[in-house]
């Protein structure tokens, strides 16, 4: 169960450390607040839709969805490919970063 554990853990952070690597460092917090939308939602579709969809589409036949969700898998698995990994950049010394705005009170 141990090794279960550590598989499941890495399977849920794989697609985020995909994705670090391929972001500006400025704008990561955003961007990965989006990608983790564009795994959160389609969650919350099947949720609330799948039993519909397997009741009246499917006819109740739960192989169908296993299939079905092979064929995101393989979907998925083909998209990531197209996931370009950059070179983190490194922060800028202390000296050479831009000055923070002061306020001047009115």
């Amino acid at each position: 169960m141990v090794g279960l554990g550590i598989a499941w853990a890495s399977m849920l952070s794989l697609p985020y450390a995909m994705v670090a690597g391929a972001l500006p460092p400025r704008k990561s917090g955003i961007y990965m607040g989006i990608f983790n939308l564009f795994i959160v939602l389609p969650e919350i579709v099947a949720s609330l839709g799948l039993s519909w969809v397997m009741s009246h589409v499917w006819g109740g036949d739960c192989l169908i969805a296993v299939i079905f969700g092979g064929a995101c898998f393989v979907v998925a698995a083909a998209l990531s490919l197209g996931v370009e990994e950059t070179a983190t950049a490194v922060a800028p010394a202390a000296d050479t970063q831009e000055p923070t705005p002061t306020v001047v009170p009115l």
